[in-house]
């Protein structure tokens, strides 16, 4: 009964033991840094890994993130200086530089991101009111977060947070005023296809009118020349008649003949004509002199 009642005890104690170990002893990883409070009073700063200790039941480990954060602050309308609504979602990178500053001011992760979304959402208002839409959501964004991301980085500082970066994700127009933006796109965009149209058609029918008086000039050329050509082969073929009629006026006159049958005379032409004709005398007798 002794040795059951020793064992019990042993056990009791061996837990109670390990209960007060861990409410001394405590380990710290890479990631995190702590702060130990007593009662809410702020005691002292762990910002090494490894084991560390505390009081127990009195001490309280309050454990904040070393890695740099992101919050993400919902979509929320801006208005520019040319009076245009703008929808942007902004994103902040930070982390925790001063954990007791971070743990008197905000407590927790959710009461940063809180002050750190109203912080950004104010600076960007602020800075996009002092730009045109155009620059916005243009070349000049990245220089604009730029400057909203200085003045937060610079406020934050009193809740113990460092700003790494403010970026913008998504830039757009509300949705009611969208379709209005996109039936004006459209309508640029058509009225620049007329004006594209236009001038093509002009300046097609400037060339078509170019091709048109160089066919001209070109037909006419040609024809010209076809004439003086046809003109020197009449000439021609007329000096040559004039010689052959010189030598021989017979031999001409049997060929002139023989050129007037194939004129006149087809594959299956039938010609009636008196026998003593001028025109048939050669088939009779080819020296056969012409009628007087």
């Amino acid at each position: 009964m002794g040795m059951k009642l020793f064992g019990i005890g042993s056990l009791v104690v061996i837990i109670a033991l390990f209960i007060v170990a861990n409410q001394v002893f405590f380990a710290v990883n890479e990631v995190e840094q702590v702060i130990i409070t007593q009662f809410g009073e702020f005691k002292r700063t762990v910002d090494k890994p490894g084991l560390s200790y505390k009081l127990p039941f009195v001490q309280t480990v309050n454990r904040f993130e070393r890695r740099i954060l992101v919050s993400d602050a919902p979509h929320a309308e801006y208005l520019t200086q040319d009076k245009k609504r703008l929808v942007a979602d902004p994103t902040t990178r930070w982390r925790i530089s001063d954990p007791l500053q971070f743990y008197k001011t905000v407590r927790d992760e959710s009461g940063a991101r809180a002050r750190l979304d109203d912080l950004v959402f104010s600076e960007l208002r602020r800075e996009v009111a002092s730009h045109t839409f155009d620059i916005v959501i243009g070349t000049k964004r990245e220089a604009i977060m730029e400057a909203v991301a200085a003045t937060a980085r610079e406020k934050a500082r009193v809740f113990g947070i460092e700003v790494i970066d403010v970026r913008i994700k998504r830039a757009d127009l509300p949705r009611e005023v969208q379709a209005s933006v996109f039936a004006r796109m459209q309508a640029e965009r058509e009225r620049e296809a007329k004006r594209y149209r236009s001038e093509g058609e002009e300046e097609a029918a400037k060339l078509r009118a170019e091709t048109d008086k160089d066919r001209t000039i070109i037909l006419a050329t040609a024809e010209q020349q076809a004439q003086r050509l046809r003109g020197d082969g009449d000439a021609e073929a007329t000096r040559i008649y004039a010689e052959a009629y010189g030598k021989d006026p017979e031999f001409y006159a049997f060929v002139r003949s023989l050129q007037a049958y194939e004129q006149f005379i087809g594959k299956r032409s039938t010609l009636l004509m008196s026998a003593d004709s001028d025109l048939f005398r050669y088939l009779g007798s080819p020296t056969a002199p012409a009628k007087k």
